[in-house]
């Protein structure tokens, strides 16, 4: 019995994997995420130049056959830069989203399943959190903390805890008066082993399909707080700073601005798409 429960386990992610692939936008959202996942990693190490050393012999050059993207206005080379900069940019969008995912899961997760007062409680905290938008939130938060990548990841991962919170506790809700779960508490399972058990994988999927559509939303959120001067600090190589820093020479060379605000564009777009894929595959209710 455990083997074939084993095999119709390892069928169930062959088959939703399966129907990822034939998911039009999923494929391309798959794609493009990979991508960006893969410069975060490989990125910094086959940039053709130092992402921060400057040349004052090329200020502001436009592409050519030596600078893809051109130089900045400080001679640094901007495709360099935009690869050093995925590793942090998506860095902090991964780690945000995760921490987000992990605080907000547990909580919506003992919530639910506790009910009540308890529930009745932390819903009313979640809804004071929810209150305040989200870069409102966030910008209150680096305030109090300073500028730079620790505090960006942490305002971000707290701009979705409440969010995931709700996501899960409404699963759990959903979940925790089912059979099986009666029939854990009639054989003396404990809370501890019916929550993480019995219910955590119940809400496994719905949590990956908002953590992926999540990292868009967590990778505007840092971009913008690097824009505005809050987030991480020259001369790191981030997507918003750059953009940042190309909005004072527009006129004179439009290209700084073009290559970060493209990787954005692409990066936030493959996390929607792949996000609406695993949506599709893993609902059953949108199956046909």
């Amino acid at each position: 019995m455990p083997e074939r429960a084993d095999g119709d386990a390892s069928r169930g992610r062959r088959s939703w994997f399966v129907r990822l692939l034939r998911h039009p936008s999923g494929v391309v959202g798959l794609v493009l995420s990979l991508t960006f996942l893969t410069l975060a990693v490989v990125g910094p190490a086959v940039t053709p130049y130092d992402a921060n050393r400057q040349n004052y012999l090329v200020l502001n050059q436009g592409p050519d056959a030596e600078h893809w993207l051109g130089t900045d206005n400080f001679g640094r080379d901007t495709f360099s830069r935009v690869l050093a900069g995925a590793r942090t940019s998506i860095g902090i969008a991964l780690t945000a989203t995760l921490l987000g995912a992990v605080v907000g899961g547990l909580w919506g997760l003992w919530s639910g399943y506790q009910g009540g007062v308890v529930d009745g409680i932390s819903m009313r905290l979640v809804d004071v959190l929810l209150a305040f938008p989200g870069l409102l939130l966030a910008i209150g938060l680096i305030a109090l903390t300073g500028p730079g990548v620790g505090p960006v990841v942490l305002a971000s991962a707290v701009f979705g805890v409440p969010v995931f919170t709700r996501l899960v506790r409404g699963s759990v809700l959903a979940a925790k008066e089912r059979a099986f779960i009666e029939a854990a508490r009639g054989l003396g399972a404990g809370d501890g082993r019916i929550m993480f058990r019995h219910l955590l994988p119940t809400v496994i999927a719905p949590v990956l399909v908002y953590a992926t559509l999540r990292l868009g939303v967590t990778m505007l959120v840092a971009s913008g707080l690097s824009f505005l001067g809050l987030g991480v600090q020259p001369p790191t190589a981030e997507w918003g700073a750059m953009l940042s820093q190309a909005q004072l020479y527009l006129r004179l060379d439009p290209s700084m601005a073009f290559a970060p605000g493209v990787a954005i564009t692409l990066a936030v777009l493959g996390f929607n798409l792949l996000g609406d894929g695993l949506r599709d595959v893993l609902d059953p209710s949108l199956r046909a």
